[in-house]
């Protein structure tokens, strides 16, 4: 089996950064898409940032020139800096990884979730 485990999550002023770690372990031979999601109380899980093996990303506008996704293949880990947070980024934050487990199938991997408050 697969285990994302992310780290990094916290309280933080609004301005402020933080950077959201998630490394995967287990039976990996390869990675495909690597993603954040985040879930607001009341609100639908949604889609922060993705990036592809070699390199491709994509961000929620909300977070465009703020936040960046990057990724670490030899350590099969995905990264989010999170630069200028605002109270709207608070939320809880979501680890994703699609990961081939068959010639012909991939299953999605999802962390367990870190918080992320901005507050003052």
């Amino acid at each position: 089996q697969v285990l994302l485990v992310e780290s990094g999550g916290g309280l933080v002023q609004p301005g402020g950064s933080l950077r959201l770690s998630c490394a995967a372990s287990g039976s990996i031979l390869s990675i495909n898409i690597m993603g954040w999601y985040r879930q607001a109380p009341g609100k639908q899980r949604e889609l922060v940032a993705f990036i592809s093996r070699v390199g491709i990303t994509n961000y929620a506008d909300s977070v465009k020139g703020r936040f960046t996704i990057s990724r670490d293949n030899a350590k099969n880990t995905v990264y989010l800096q999170m630069n200028t947070l605002k109270p709207e980024d608070t939320a809880v934050y979501y680890c994703n990884a699609q990961i081939p487990i068959s010639k012909i199938r991939t299953s999605n991997y999802w962390g367990q979730g870190t918080q992320v408050t901005v507050s003052s």
